[in-house]
């Protein structure tokens, strides 16, 4: 029997019989091969997401990958079969910001697959087809289920715009810091430094195209063009800040706890800093993730080291907690035993 993780309310999480629902109008069924789980995921599950940004009970799950088993009405049949990955904002596509491209700033409010509208921690997932994204046929599907964080980080080196030649750095060494090395790698720098709390990382960091690798703990250098911050402290935002040279670029996408004391506005207006930010991933980044991943330049398959049953839920929130460094990307497998 098919089956689906449920969040009743925080802490509370049950396996219930799963049964696929049929795709309407503009719709595409898609069976699920695997479906990540992140921070975010582990927030939902305790019950401190912010207000607004969930709503119980819900079948989580918004980083996933799988095959399109059928389609509704007005959707080309071709589609059918086909390997996809899935954006998650549920855009209204008629507001300005919409129109703009800008779907993560949609003026209709919040709704996100995983977090308001159901997710894929299920054997199915039916959602707008026009939020997937087809992959080639060769590609590894275990390896897709991590493209919505690289899509992400794609958000934030798309606004950092890297040039060839440009010193670029990277502050944190979880998935999204390993993504961020990736794609600022494709972009030519002629220095790379990645800045963290895990030395272990340093070799990954090196084989993803890395120049450098530092502890905060050390002596860092300045004088770079591009910061892309991916650790989620305000401790690593004026970190990062600090990396730049005058009038540099820097990307946050970590989202500090509450109340966090942030970056220096004196600093920021003296030093001319260019300051964006990433909250989620609109159409052009998810174009350019599949893009690169398509063409090989992106390989998250190195970042994957647990995978585990639907059952295996709980154990999986623990070690996406744990702080155990041999944890990297814990995935959920619908079709495992």
């Amino acid at each position: 029997m098919s089956t689906a993780v449920v969040i009743e309310a925080p802490g509370e999480h049950r396996l219930v019989p799963h049964e696929p629902r049929q795709p309407e109008a503009g719709e595409a069924l898609v069976r699920v091969h695997a479906a990540g789980i992140c921070g975010s995921d582990r927030e939902v599950y305790q019950g401190n997401r912010p207000e607004g940004y969930v709503r119980y009970p819900l079948t989580p799950g918004h980083e996933w990958s799988g095959t399109v088993e059928a389609v509704g009405a007005g959707v080309p049949s071709t589609l059918a079969g086909r390997k996809v990955v899935g954006e998650g904002f549920r855009n209204c596509q008629v507001c300005d910001r919409c129109h703009a491209g800008e779907t993560t700033l949609c003026a209709a409010g919040y709704e996100e697959t995983g977090f308001t509208q159901p997710g894929a921690m299920a054997a199915t997932l039916t959602l707008p087809a026009r939020l997937l994204h087809v992959l080639p046929d060769d590609c590894d599907l275990t390896a897709a289920a991590l493209l919505e964080p690289a899509a992400c980080i794609a958000a934030a080196a798309l606004k950092a715009n890297a040039r060839p030649g440009e010193r670029v750095a990277v502050v944190g060494t979880g998935t999204l810091g390993m993504f961020a090395v990736q794609f600022l790698k494709a972009a030519s720098p002629a220095e790379l430094l990645v800045v963290g709390t895990r030395p272990d990382r340093a070799g990954m960091s090196r084989d993803f195209g890395a120049t450098d690798f530092r502890t905060k703990n050390q002596e860092l250098p300045d004088g770079f063009d591009v910061v892309i911050e991916t650790a989620g402290s305000a401790d690593a935002a004026r970190t990062a800040a600090s990396l730049l040279r005058r009038g540099g670029r820097l990307v946050l996408t970590g989202i500090p706890a509450p109340g966090a004391e942030g970056l220096d506005p004196t600093d920021l207006v003296v030093r001319q800093l260019e300051v964006h930010t990433v909250f989620g991933a609109p159409p052009d980044a998810w174009a350019h993730t599949v893009r690169v991943f398509g063409a090989g330049l992106l390989d998250p398959l190195p970042l994957v080291t647990h995978e585990l049953p639907l059952d295996g839920f709980p154990h999986a929130i623990e070690l996406v907690g744990s702080g155990d460094p041999k944890v990297g990307k814990v995935l959920l497998r619908p079709s495992l035993p």
